[in-house]
């Protein structure tokens, strides 16, 4: 990466928040510890555009190995998005993908980032451009209990949120975001995707209006330097005991100095998902997960207008 692992969208953010990073653990190449991290997981997070250029976020699940990295700047998948998933039109020879890798059990995870090189029947192949870590803040433990294999999965399209999609977001302490970077962002620009965690609450719900907290992470905001270029974004909240899926695309607006942060423990700014459109799949992931450990960050941040649980004793 001869210009450096940031797009100017990234730049921008990292001086709005009164930060800077050199992107040191940024590499264009993944090292040997994430290609196998990768070969080990059971499943895989997707962040990839529709026809519009705008993103969803979605993920695959197979047997440990489905993932392989044939070279430091490969992966294979063995999987693609089963029918009646959004994001499955994303995924097509020379797209931007952005992955996330995550390990619940030891709260690690890698992202890679890059394009679609090949698609075939039963899986594609990705050029990685960016390869990085993230660390293990707000990530909680949790285990797997059991797969249930691939199944009947129950859809319903949403025009907004209802009742049972509000339930999701109220109890979620973790979801992922997918962001992209927009038309000419250079080599450093693509697709992304993320991690957020919290306690559950920490997404507020007014109407189809989100409101989530920023909180300390590596400072390279790579995903508010997209929503900076490109304010569409694309959210995934998993219910982790029925492996229901809860896909949402809208448009983002970031409030950098607002001072409603104030009223969440830990939120060094916030930013507004106003909600376009949404996907509830019933038992598309066929992994179920145990009742979570939160991570001792998570703890340290609060809920709106209530402290953060180790302050508070």
């Amino acid at each position: 990466m001869p210009d450096g692992p940031f797009h100017p969208g990234e730049l921008a953010a990292q001086e709005l928040a009164g930060q800077s990073s050199r992107g040191g653990g940024i590499r264009g190449f993944m090292p040997d510890q994430h290609r196998l991290f990768f070969a080990q997981l059971p499943w895989l997070f997707a962040g990839v555009l529709d026809g519009d250029g705008r993103p969803l976020a979605t993920v695959l699940a197979g047997a440990p190995g489905f993932v392989a990295s044939p070279s430091p700047t490969g992966l294979s998948v063995a999987a693609l998005p089963q029918a009646g998933d959004p994001a499955a039109a994303g995924f097509r020879a020379g797209a931007a993908i952005g992955l996330l890798g995550i390990e619940f059990e030891t709260r690690r995870r890698n992202r890679a980032n890059g394009t679609i090189a090949a698609l075939g029947e039963d899986g594609f192949a990705v050029a990685v451009a960016q390869s990085f870590g993230n660390c293990a803040k707000y990530i909680q433990t949790r285990t797997i209990e059991r797969w249930t294999g691939p199944g009947v999965v129950d859809s319903a399209v949403l025009a907004r949120l209802d009742a049972r999609a509000e339930k999701l977001i109220a109890a979620a302490d973790t979801f992922f975001v997918a962001s992209a970077a927009g038309p000419a962002a250079g080599p450093a620009g693509g697709a992304d995707i993320s991690h957020r965690g919290g306690q559950p609450g920490f997404v507020r719900i007014d109407g189809d209006v989100l409101t989530v907290p920023d909180f300390a992470g590596n400072s390279y905001f790579n995903t508010l330097g997209n929503m900076l270029r490109e304010p569409h974004a694309a959210l995934l909240f998993v219910d982790f005991r029925t492996g229901t899926l809860l896909q949402l695309q809208g448009r983002v607006e970031i409030l950098w100095n607002d001072p409603e942060r104030s009223r969440l423990a830990g939120a060094e700014r916030l930013w507004r998902f106003h909600v376009a459109r949404g996907w509830r799949r019933e038992g598309a992931l066929p992994l179920r997960w145990s009742e979570p450990d939160y991570a001792p960050t998570t703890l340290q941040t609060g809920l709106w207008d209530r402290p953060a649980l180790a302050s508070a004793g």
